[in-house]
Formats: C-alpha cells, sequence, structure tokens
C-alpha cells in the first residue's frame, strides 16, 4: 500500500506535532533503550588494573576483578549483554593461534568467572584469531596468503572452547566463508544447540577500526591488510549476500560492522531478511565522535544519543557501542 500524502498547506501543518515536548514525544517513531545495547569490555591479566586506551578515551582494559565490577553495573543500568575482547601476553601470540582454544586462556576464565556471579547477565564474545596471532590477521597466515578452512577449524575450535566455559552468545567476526555452518554443526554435536550465534555477516575492510586494534595489542603485529577476507566497503549487493549465506547456514542474528557509515546496509538487511540485525559502532566512530566532543566542537551528550537512535532508525535491533554504559546511564535518568 502506497503512504499517503499530506494535505495541502495549511491543512496539513508539519509543525503542529513538534510544537511542545509533549507531541513531539508521542509521535516519535523510534525509541532508544537500555535493553538495546551490548557493551564491549576488553580485558587482560593482572589484578587490580584498569588500563586507559589513549585511542580510545574513556575506555579501559580491565583485569578480571575490575571486569566484575564493569558486569555488575551494566545489570544495575538494564544493559543485558557485555561482549568480551581480550589483550594477550604478547608471548602467546603465535602462528599457529593455539592460545585461542585454550580452555584457560583469558576469555575463558572470564566467560566461567561472570557466569559463576552474574548468571543472568549474557556474554557474548569473539571469535576471531588476532588476538593470538604473530601476524595480527584474523586468520591462519601462510606464506602471507590467510587460509580459509583451515582457519575454519581452528576458529571452530575456538567458539567450542568459550561454548563450554557458558558463552551464551558467540560473535564470529573472522569473515571466513563456510565458518557458520562448521560452527553451528560442531555447536549441536558437542551438546550445546542453545548457545546463541550472531554473526558479524557484513563486515567490511574499513580505516574506522584503528583504536581497536590498538586495544588489543593487533595494530603494530598486522602485516598487510585484511581486504582479501573483509567487504570491500563499495559492495553492498555482495554484504547482502554474506547476511544470506550466514543465516542459511545457521546464524541467529547478524551484524553489520561498521556501523554509522554503513547503515544502508543495516536497512537493506533487516528490510530484506527481517532477522535481528545489529550493528557495532566501531572504535573509530566512538573515537571519532569523542575527539569532536572534547575539543568543544559537538555537544557529545547529545550526539552520543543522536548516533544511536540513527541504528534504531535504520532497523536495527540493538547495538554494540563504547557508549552503551553511558547511554543507559542517561535514559534512566
Amino acid at each position: 500500500m502506497s503512504p499517503v500524502s499530506p494535505a495541502p498547506f495549511p491543512a496539513a501543518r508539519m509543525r503542529r506535532l513538534r510544537r511542545t515536548r509533549a507531541l513531539r514525544e508521542m509521535v516519535q517513531e523510534q525509541g532508544l533503550r537500555p535493553a538495546d545495547l551490548i557493551w564491549p569490555l576488553f580485558i587482560r591479566e593482572g589484578t587490580g588494573i584498569e588500563e586507559p586506551i589513549p585511542s580510545l578515551p574513556g575506555v579501559n582494559r580491565l583485569s578480571l576483578d575490575r571486569l566484575e565490577g564493569a558486569a555488575e553495573q551494566a545489570l544495575a543500568l538494564g544493559i543485558p549483554a557485555i561482549c568480551l575482547f581480550p589483550y594477550t601476553d604478547p608471548a602467546l601470540r603465535t602462528e599457529g593461534c593455539e592460545e585461542a582454544w585454550n580452555p584457560e586462556n583469558l576469555t575463558n576464565r572470564a566467560i566461567r568467572a561472570l557466569k559463576a556471579r552474574f548468571p543472568e547477565l549474557m556474554i557474548m564474545t569473539d571469535i576471531a584469531l588476532d588476538p593470538y596471532n604473530a601476524n595480527g590477521h584474523d586468520g591462519l597466515v601462510v606464506d602471507g596468503t590467510i587460509l580459509n578452512d583451515e582457519t575454519v577449524e581452528a576458529l571452530v575450535k575456538m567458539g567450542l572452547a568459550q561454548a563450554e566455559a557458558g558463552a551464551d552468545i558467540l560473535g564470529p567476526s573472522d569473515m571466513m566463508d563456510g565458518r557458520i555452518g562448521a560452527l553451528r554443526m560442531s555447536l549441536e554435536s558437542a551438546g550445546h544447540p542453545d548457545v546463541a550465534i550472531l554473526s558479524y555477516a557484513a563486515k567490511f575492510a574499513s580505516a574506522f577500526y584503528g583504536p581497536f586494534r590498538d586495544a588489543v595489542g593487533a595494530a603494530g603485529r598486522l602485516v598487510g591488510d585484511k581486504a582479501t577476507y573483509q567487504i570491500n566497503p563499495a559492495n553492498a549487493q555482495e554484504a547482502l549476500a554474506c547476511v544470506a549465506r550466514d543465516l542459511a547456514e545457521g546464524a541467529d542474528m547478524v551484524m553489520v560492522k561498521p556501523g554509522m557509515p554503513y547503515l544502508d546496509i543495516c536497512r537493506a538487511a533487516k528490510a530484506r531478511f527481517n532477522r535481528p540485525t545489529f550493528a557495532y559502532q566501531v572504535s573509530g566512530e566512538y573515537a571519532m565522535l569523542m575527539a569532536a566532543a572534547q575539543n568543544g566542537w559537538l555537544d557529545g551528550e547529545k550526539v552520543m544519543m543522536e548516533s544511536l537512535l540513527a541504528f534504531k532508525r535504520a532497523g536495527c535491533d540493538g547495538v554494540l557501542s563504547y557508549f552503551a554504559p553511558r547511554v543507559a546511564a542517561a535514559l534512566n535518568a
């Protein structure tokens, strides 16, 4: 059904419903709730550590004892899920990435500790090899080539170890072909049918990831770029084909990454597939807004909220954002 055209002026005055705050709120089309947020958190070894990340103002690497405080804060704010990203000891970063599926690695210990204390908090994990890779890539590298099938085997082992530790949601962010189907079948066979997969289905080869690579310690290790496995920023139809593939292979939810520069992909994915769709407001987006706010060029609180509403308007069911605790606190005020 075609939309009805408004009556001609002056019968239709669009400003009538903007006259007061109460009217504006009554006809507001989109809303934002703390339940729409996933809070990405960086973790590291040690005790009593809150280590600032210079390229991500206000974001810290947390030791596990401080991570528990952040988890408690998330629950108090109504944020339903956190996503863990490890800063791995450089001595444990190898070309074989064996630490990725070590049951006692930092991420898996964090999952067990959090689920024991906060069983109601959903724990999401990242599945990619870059935090463990001596080469800084999301996949295994041989003679400068990122291997697809061998990487998928490694990612499955990584995902199964996280599921065994108690993760609620696995987030494959590697962009290898076939990894969702392999992971889903392995989870079923291993007795983890209820573990959800939030696939980074449309992850672009973006320049907005720089501060994240600083945070996990991969920036100085990356040799070359990730263009052979992440999507060309010019390609919308390819991105939607990747979303379709991952859903067909068993993804429960899909992610678009980055977020703000790719709102068209968010809208198209939601409209075409009508499945739970998320976006990642990535480190570069956050750092850009924070830098402008800190310099007084933008109103930080307003652009923070406006940016999150943009994701909802584009059709997203939720957003991973470093702003999550600030946004939730503002919404609860």
